[in-house]
């Protein structure tokens, strides 16, 4: 018998995720978010925008709050960015208008507030929910406050678990007033507003 009739035939393997569809499911999420609400939207209305068949979008999320959670997520990774600015100040004002930007449009509001509702009643929501955006996210306070400790604007925190819980306390005290600003309040998030925030932040952090 030839080893090529011996060997064990190789297993299959389903197909790869496009990233192209899946940017097209997304974009459909989101459109539909708008269009519809969350209330009226459903997989299989996601399907037929995206061009895709019902059962791959399941291949990929479980169910809508799983999906739209990931379309919200998307957002935030595409339009969240933290470029030196050359300063703490002017780097907090930056990423405080861009995230309020974010929030004004309407499939950002729209998703957030339904997800944010939703992930009340459910547990694992809530743990995609800081998968996918909350801890990602982090990433640009960790970047902003090296960088400021770099430039000696801000002290270094010689212990570890002191330093992740001022990172935790930066992400939670942006996130929240912006949020509360903007989704809440209904209050603009101008360049005058950023600014007095982030001296406000800065000088809590610095002690003063």
């Amino acid at each position: 018998m030839s080893s090529a009739a011996s060997s064990p035939a190789p297993r299959r393997t389903g197909r790869p995720r496009s990233p192209e569809a899946d940017r097209a499911i997304l974009d459909a999420t989101r459109a539909a978010l708008v269009e519809l609400g969350w209330g009226k939207l459903t997989m299989g209305d996601v399907a037929a925008r995206a061009g895709v068949a019902k059962t791959t979008l399941y291949r990929r999320w479980a169910g809508k709050s799983e999906l739209v959670v990931d379309a919200v997520a998307a957002l935030f990774d595409e339009h969240l960015e933290l470029p030196d600015r050359g300063s703490l100040q002017a780097d907090v004002e930056d990423v405080v208008l861009r995230f309020a930007a974010l929030l004004e449009r309407p499939e950002t509001k729209t998703a957030l507030m339904a997800v944010v509702a939703e992930s009340t009643r459910d547990g694992a929501l809530r743990d995609r929910i800081r998968s996918a955006i909350v801890d990602r996210q982090k990433s640009l306070v960790l970047l902003g406050r090296d960088r400021a400790q770099r430039r000696g604007e801000l002290p270094r925190e010689d212990d570890p678990a002191a330093a992740a819980r001022t990172a935790d306390l930066i992400f939670d005290v942006i996130a929240g007033a912006v949020v509360h600003r903007t989704l809440v309040s209904a209050e603009p998030v101008d360049p005058e507003w950023a600014r007095g925030f982030a001296a406000l932040l800065i000088g809590g952090l610095r002690g003063s």
